[in-house]
């Protein structure tokens, strides 16, 4: 594409302020045109703070601008599905908040109609794209810890104010991710899983809700294999004492480990040595994956986080849940 890739946003909310919207502004060949959100108010602020030349309080309007070629939607998950079919039926290129949709078979039905149209479709996955995960990959790739035999993720945090109380959170709305703050974490690791492992073949888990905080699920447990063989367990509690991400990939030689939301050190363990590496994130953490959408359409390079990518990773989450 040899000219500026202009770009919209649906749902300018918090995620887009820091960890997203600017990347779009800051990457080659791309350009933030227009914002929406349902407070026009809030919109025009936006727009206003980012430098962003039009705004609106209507979806349509932005995603049938002409003026605008590709559209980010930001939304909360229960409305991307009616959004991505929008921007498809507009032609337009697409770029989706995790997780892709609350369920496997919407997800199968967005990268459907995509594919179809033959239309780029991203997901923001963004782990995919940054260097201390591509870090991880190459150490494995290396057989640095040798042949890969298992993969464990321990995931928890304290129940917060929030959670507490009686304001709504989206996050912990049934009606919109049924299992909580596992649909809009887990789901990150376990496409990074993926990412870093191969495509999952099988996969099961147990949910409950054990604090009755909310309406959602707040415990998980989970285990799946991974068509190299490799098998893995997860746990994900949002009701503990403490706050722990760990995440361990053991092999024949050694082990890896690292968190997925933390910035601690890699750590490679093998039987004579413990070597440790510090890779920290950018300050727009989807500066990368931003980065890599402008090389996907601009050359033959192929982004690690698609339609197709995000369609498996929204499979082995229905299957942890118990929905397929």
């Amino acid at each position: 594409m040899k000219q500026a890739v202009k770009w919209g946003i649906i749902g300018c909310g918090d995620v887009t302020e820091i960890k997203s919207g600017p990347a779009y502004k800051m990457t080659e060949g791309f350009d933030l045109v227009a914002v929406m959100r349902r407070s026009l108010e809030l919109a025009k602020d936006y727009a206003e703070r980012h430098g962003v030349p039009r705004f609106y309080n209507d979806a349509d309007r932005l995603i049938n601008d002409t003026e605008v070629d590709a559209v980010y939607i930001a939304t909360p998950p229960d409305t991307h599905h009616y959004y991505a079919l929008k921007v498809a039926e507009a032609r337009k290129i697409c770029c989706i908040e995790k997780p892709m949709a609350p369920t496997h078979l919407e997800c199968q039905e967005i990268q459907a109609v995509f594919e179809k149209q033959n239309l780029p479709l991203f997901v923001a996955y963004y782990r995919r794209s940054l260097p201390r995960f591509n870090k991880v990959k190459s150490l494995l790739e290396e057989q640095v810890i040798g042949d890969v035999r298992h993969v464990s993720w321990y995931l928890s945090r304290t129940p917060s104010d929030m959670d507490k109380s009686e304001v709504y959170n989206w996050r912990t709305d049934a009606k919109i991710a049924s299992a909580g703050y596992f649909d809009d974490l887990a789901s990150h690791g376990l496409d990074l899983f993926i990412y870093l492992l191969g495509v999952i073949k099988s996969a099961n888990g147990i949910s409950a809700n054990q604090q009755n905080l909310y309406s959602a699920k707040d415990v998980i447990s989970g285990s799946w294999e991974h068509e190299s063989g490799v098998l893995g367990t997860g746990m994900w509690s949002f009701g503990t004492y403490s706050r722990e991400d760990s995440v361990r990939i053991i092999g024949s030689k050694g082990e890896i480990s690292f968190s997925v939301f933390g910035e601690d050190p890699i750590s490679i363990i093998t039987k004579d040595e413990l070597e440790q590496v510090v890779i920290e994130n950018p300050k727009h953490i989807q500066q990368y994956h931003v980065e890599n959408m402008a090389k996907h359409l601009n050359s033959d390079f192929q982004h690690p986080s698609t339609g197709a990518t995000a369609t498996d990773t929204a499979w082995v989450m229905d299957k942890i849940l118990g929905k397929l």
